[in-house]
């Protein structure tokens, strides 16, 4: 068995971000196995959904030592994926074998991909106003780091659903056990902070990506050499990651993450190199022009609400 190196570098700083932001581990890892390594689609699945089961314990003990880690939303959330996860394998494995199925997971892949992108987006205008979003009650508990965790009202059937729909997706792609549930996260639970928001999801990964795991162990087209390399670099990257992720926001990793996954979405859409490279570029540009607007806006708004803002009635006097 040759080992890689080269691909457990890529794992390493992919697990970083996974253990920053809760996301991109499916999401970037298996992309990466099938641009840069040559790895088939179903094997860099396989491979992938494996050598997750082993990252995932690490990045989620760092945060339940932190105490940020919502155990209700945990247990409701693996009530759906579990058996979703399963069953995406087997749904996969019914589709059948050869460059036809291969295509089909590369374009399911893609899909997932853009979906988790547009995902992350909205995360970041929801994440705008969580601090005065309604939803939370008044009760805080104290988090062992020291921090206080705001307690939400948990909301059983949709985080069932949501569990559900990322396993599927997860047992077939191998993205969104982190890219897509931690984004449904944040809409169903504003009021939740960022790192228990990626705790939490870490730790719900964690059955998720095993029976996902076992199936493709069974049924899929694991390859230990590829795993063995995934794991050399993840499972450092994952600790470090987490242990900055428990005490700090990871939004600038999160806006690269969003540009990586457009950059992979369409990759495994089959976009080639130059007209990826031109995408990009313009899609930079619009984003960056959004944003200035969106900036100026704003700054103007605030500007707006400072100057109506009532003089108290001692400094009339004065």
């Amino acid at each position: 068995m040759d080992f890689d190196w080269t691909m457990a570098l890529g794992s390493f700083l992919v697990a970083i971000i996974v253990g920053l932001t809760g996301m991109g581990g499916g999401a970037l890892m298996t992309p990466m196995l099938v641009t840069f390594f040559g790895v088939s689609p179903l094997a860099a699945v396989s491979s992938d959904l494996v050598a997750a089961a082993v990252m995932k314990p690490v990045g989620s003990a760092v945060h339940y030592r932190q105490g940020t880690i919502d155990m209700r939303l945990v247990g409701w959330l693996c009530a759906g994926s579990v058996p979703a996860a399963f069953s995406g394998v087997l749904l996969a494995r019914a589709l059948g074998h050869g460059g036809e199925v291969e295509d089909i997971i590369s374009k399911a892949m893609g899909a997932a991909l853009m979906i988790a992108a547009v995902g992350l987006v909205l995360r970041g205008y929801l994440s705008r106003r969580a601090g005065a979003a309604p939803g939370a009650t008044e009760e805080k508990s104290e988090g062992k780091s020291g921090g206080t965790v705001p307690k939400v009202k948990v909301r059983p059937v949709p985080t069932v659903v949501v569990g559900a729909i990322g396993g599927l997706v997860v047992g077939i792609t191998s993205v969104g056990s982190g890219s897509l549930i931690i984004v449904a996260l944040l809409a169903l639970y504003p009021a939740l902070k960022a790192n228990q928001l990626v705790g939490t999801d870490l730790l719900q990964a964690v059955p998720l990506v095993f029976a996902a795991a076992i199936g493709h162990l069974l049924f899929g087209d694991f390859r230990m050499e590829v795993t063995a390399a995934l794991l050399v670099g993840s499972i450092p990257g994952v600790y470090l990651g987490s242990r900055i992720s428990s005490r700090a926001p990871g939004g600038i990793i999160r806006r690269i993450l969003t540009i990586v996954l457009v950059a992979s979405s369409l990759k495994m859409f089959g976009l080639g190199a130059v007209p990826l490279a031109w995408t990009m570029t313009a899609l930079l540009a619009v984003s960056g022009a959004v944003w200035l607007v969106l900036r100026h806006r704003t700054a103007r708004a605030l500007r707006a609400e400072a100057e109506t803002v009532t003089v108290p009635p001692d400094e009339l006097v004065r």
